[in-house]
């Protein structure tokens, strides 16, 4: 593996990493609570951080990634706690899916990273590129919980 790519994993590792940390002393009540000025939930943001890589590499490559089911109605974008008509996963349950996540990635994709697909509407044409995009958008999701953490 190319040592670009060996620092991309590292990156999607150290976020990872700290995400899991950061979530490890939230209880499953916190993770419900929605503080005023928030649409979301802790368990929501963790979740969505979750689905959001899968569906961006399932977007781009066109196959299909077994995700677990209501994942979309619980998390996807546009989505709110306050429409759940189910129970959604514990936080427990949410941490062992994004561990096992990283590991699935790399194992599938890791010597795929700069296949050529289809560009997606932003540009995107390898998995590379779109787990830059993940990652980045897995640390604005980072921040949102450390800001929920502040008001809870």
């Amino acid at each position: 593996m190319e040592k670009r790519h060996e620092v991309l994993f590292n990156q999607l590792n150290e976020y990872r990493n700290a995400l899991l940390m950061g979530i490890d002393t939230i209880t499953e009540e916190e993770a419900d609570l929605i503080p005023n000025a928030f649409n979301n939930n802790i368990r929501w943001n963790v979740g969505h951080i979750f689905l959001d890589q899968y569906l961006w590499i399932q977007h781009l490559t066109k196959e299909p990634i077994n995700l677990p089911s209501d994942f979309n109605d619980w998390f996807g974008f546009g989505t709110s706690p306050s429409d759940w008509k189910t129970t959604p996963p514990t936080l427990e349950e949410l941490k062992q899916l994004l561990t096992k996540q990283q590991l699935f990635i790399r194992e599938t994709y890791g010597n795929r990273l700069e296949e050529e697909f289809s560009p997606t509407e932003s540009g995107m044409h390898t998995i590379a590129q779109v787990l830059v995009r993940t990652i980045f958008h897995e640390g604005i999701h980072i921040a949102n919980i450390q800001a929920i953490r502040r008001f809870i």
